[in-house]
């Protein structure tokens, strides 16, 4: 009877303590979430037109001047919607890729996505005048033919044009950690050297475009690129969420996933796609941001540990408040223009990141 009693009592210390882990980790989840709508409110607050507070609420009532109601409504908002949506788009993949590759220096950059974006629109913009073919470089072209996506939409094309041909060779060989990463490498040194070429016969105009391009910047964010950024990255959460018990199995090894009845090769090949596709989307319409995928998981590894099923949530939330602050501080000293936020991501990133890589054992 005592040891029936005892193991009663251990049953319900263990029920107990999860109960209290679980309530810990909500709790942390719900105080992220209320920072990202804080600070998402503060933002729209912060810019170079030097608007009054009363006169911010006012234009987000509709009762301003039209010229401050344009700044709110077609800058502004559209801005920290876009890094709402990118940063928890980019932090989540950087997640999913670190578990998938059992790698934690992996991020959306790993498969060589950012360099085939880098060049796809460099191509457009260097070679295309930014437009599509009928435009070439005339420019009395340009004002009819030229379509405002078609650097986007190159950039999005050679990026899946990349993360295809590196799965694909994964396929061919052991899809493996170790051979992903390899072929990512190598891969995306393709696109930089091409990158490059491209680059060295650009007429002066054009290197400066394709560079500032190459800038992370929100101000470029409408609501259709939102919507369009949203549709990805809503669709890629949905599925790492209901895959997340899976990716807890993975943390245990591939031997220790199979046994469980997962199949592996599978689950890395659609999340790496999966993943992929969404850094694509967002550095096709924002340009390259930065370490956001590196650091968010980190953090919320930290905090919440390994466990998936509050991970993903809170890396997502973790990103967009990284992202928010970042766009903050690159309004507020840009005096008079906003810096490229993927720079003010770099400068914040590094010294962080070199902070959690030397404060105590690693994850």
């Amino acid at each position: 009877m005592e040891t029936v009693e005892k193991m009663g009592m251990q049953e319900r210390r263990q029920i107990h303590n999860k109960h209290n882990e679980h309530k810990r980790e909500l709790t942390i989840l719900a105080l992220l979430a209320a920072a990202v709508l804080a600070l998402a409110f503060c933002c729209l607050f912060a810019g170079s037109s030097h608007m009054s507070f009363g006169d911010c609420l006012n234009a987000l009532l509709g009762k301003s001047t039209a010229a401050n109601n344009r700044i709110l409504w077609n800058i502004r908002i559209p801005r920290v919607l876009a890094a709402l949506i990118a940063g928890a788009g980019l932090s989540v993949s950087g997640l999913i890729m670190q578990t998938n590759l059992n790698n934690p220096m992996a991020s959306p950059s790993t498969l060589g996505v950012s360099n085939a974006a880098v060049f796809g629109a460099n191509l457009s913009i260097i070679a295309f005048s930014g437009g599509f073919l009928s435009t070439g470089n005339n420019p009395a072209n340009y004002g009819t033919g030229a379509n405002p996506y078609s650097t986007s939409l190159m950039a999005f094309g050679f990026s899946l044009l990349s993360i295809l041909l590196i799965l694909a060779l994964c396929r061919l060989r052991a899809f493996s950690p170790g051979v992903v990463v390899l072929a990512g490498i190598a891969v995306g040194s393709v696109w930089t050297a091409a990158t490059t070429v491209l680059q060295f016969y650009a007429t002066d105009v054009g290197l400066s475009a394709a560079v500032i391009w190459n800038f992370g910047d929100l101000g470029r964010a409408t609501y259709r690129t939102d919507l369009l950024m949203l549709a990805a990255v809503v669709c890629g959460l949905v599925f790492f969420q209901l895959m997340s018990w899976k990716y807890n199995a993975l943390l245990g090894g591939d031997g220790a996933a199979k046994s469980m009845g997962v199949s592996v090769e599978r689950l890395r090949f659609c999340s790496l796609l999966l993943a992929s596709v969404i850094t694509a989307v967002c550095v096709s319409f924002l340009g390259i941001i930065g370490f956001v995928g590196i650091i968010c998981p980190h953090v919320t590894k930290k905090l919440l540990g390994q466990d998936h099923r509050f991970g993903i949530p809170a890396a997502s939330l973790a990103g967009s408040l990284l992202l928010l602050l970042a766009d903050t501080l690159s309004r507020s000293m840009g005096n008079g223009s906003a810096l490229p936020v993927g720079a003010i991501t770099s400068l914040l990133g590094a010294p962080f990141f070199l902070a959690v890589i030397f404060s105590g054992k690693s994850d």
